[in-house]
C-alpha cells in the first residue's frame, strides 16, 4: 500500500497524545501497593472472582495466556475472561455484568466514560488494522493511497468482502470508513457478513477468497493456518488503541471494585508492559502489540 506514514511513525505520534494518561496512572499508585502497582491482599469476604470483558482479537492474540498467570500468581485473584466485541463488552459493562473492559473503540469508550459507567480507564497498548486479502489482489488495493482508497476500489471492482458484523471495534472502523469512501455496501452481493470473532472472519474471508478488516495481532495469530496477506496498512486511520476501564461501582455494588482496579494497574505496570513488549517477538519475528509504557522488543538481526 502507497502510504507515506509508516506504522511505527504513527503510533510514536498516538503515543504522545495518549501516553500522558496512562503514565498520569501509573504515577498515581498509592501505599499498600505491589512492586508492579497493584493493590496488595483482598478485602476478607472479597470474591476471588474478576470477570473481563474484552474482545476477541485480544482473546485470539494469545496475549492473556501470557498476562493473566502473572497476575493470578501475584494477587491471588482468578480472572473470568468474556471475548466479546467491543459493543459487547460495553453493554456488559453497563448492566454490570462485568468487572472490567479491554477494549478497543475510543469514540465508544468515551461515551461509555461520561455516561458515567466507567471510573478508571488507561491506555495499555496499540497496534493496527490491516487489511487483508488473496495474493492475486484482484482490486488491487496493494496500490491504495489509503484505506479508504482501498474500499473504493474493492467495491469498484465488485470483490468479495466479509464484514464481521458484531458491534466490535473492528466493526465500527470499517463501518466509518464505508461510510468516508461514501459507499453503502449492505445489500451488495460482495459484500458478506460473518457475525463472528476475528478469528473466525479471517477463515472466512480464506474460504471466499475474500478482503477484510483485521486487526494486525490476530492476523499474525492465524497467518500460518490462511493463506491471505497483507495489502494494505500504515495509515493513520488504522491506528488501534486498547484501552482498560473498570466498571464504576457507585453504579453497580456488586462489581468486584478492587480486583478491577488491581487488573488494570497491571495492565499497566512495568511487569505487565514488558510482557506485552516482548510478546509474539519469538514466534512471528515482530511484537503483535505496542505497549503504552515501555518501548516494544524488537527481534535480533
Amino acid at each position: 500500500m502507497r502510504m507515506s506514514v509508516t506504522f511505527g511513525t504513527v503510533v510514536v505520534i498516538l503515543l504522545v497524545l495518549l501516553t500522558a494518561c496512562a503514565g498520569r496512572a501509573a504515577s498515581s499508585l498509592h501505599d499498600g501497593m505491589t512492586p508492579t502497582g497493584v493493590p496488595q491482599g483482598m478485602v476478607e469476604g472479597q470474591s476471588r472472582t474478576i470477570i473481563l470483558a474484552t474482545t476477541t482479537s485480544v482473546q485470539d492474540s494469545g496475549l492473556l495466556d501470557a498476562l493473566l498467570p502473572r497476575f493470578q500468581e501475584e494477587t491471588g485473584y482468578v480472572v473470568k475472561v468474556i471475548a466479546v466485541g467491543t459493543g459487547q463488552a460495553l453493554e456488559l459493562g453497563r448492566r454490570g455484568e462485568a468487572d472490567v473492559l479491554l477494549v478497543h473503540a475510543p469514540e465508544a469508550e468515551e461515551q461509555f466514560m461520561a455516561e458515567g459507567y466507567g471510573q478508571l480507564r488507561f491506555l495499555v497498548a496499540t497496534n493496527d488494522f490491516v487489511i487483508v486479502g488473496p495474493v492475486d489482489d484482484p482490486a488491487d488495493v496493494r496500490e491504495a493511497s489509503s484505506a479508504v482508497d482501498a474500499l473504493r476500489r474493492i467495491a469498484a471492482t465488485g470483490a468479495t468482502w466479509v464484514s464481521r458484523d458484531d458491534r466490535s471495534g473492528t466493526d465500527l472502523l470499517e463501518k466509518r470508513l464505508w461510510q468516508e469512501a461514501g459507499i453503502d455496501p449492505r445489500d451488495q452481493s460482495w459484500y458478506i457478513t460473518s457475525g463472528q470473532g476475528m478469528g473466525m472472519t479471517l477463515v472466512l474471508a480464506d474460504q471466499k477468497r475474500a478482503y477484510t478488516l483485521s486487526d494486525r495481532a490476530t492476523f499474525l495469530a492465524f497467518r500460518s493456518s490462511i493463506s491471505l496477506v497483507i495489502l494494505a496498512a500504515g495509515d493513520p486511520a488504522l491506528i488501534n488503541p486498547y484501552h482498560v476501564i473498570t466498571v464504576n461501582p457507585t453504579r453497580f455494588a456488586r462489581v468486584n471494585a478492587r480486583g478491577a482496579e488491581a487488573f488494570a494497574r497491571f495492565l499497566v505496570s512495568q511487569v505487565a508492559q514488558q510482557v506485552i513488549a516482548s510478546f509474539g517477538v519469538d514466534r512471528y519475528g515482530e511484537s503483535l502489540f505496542r505497549p503504552a509504557l515501555v518501548p516494544t522488543v524488537t527481534p535480533q538481526p
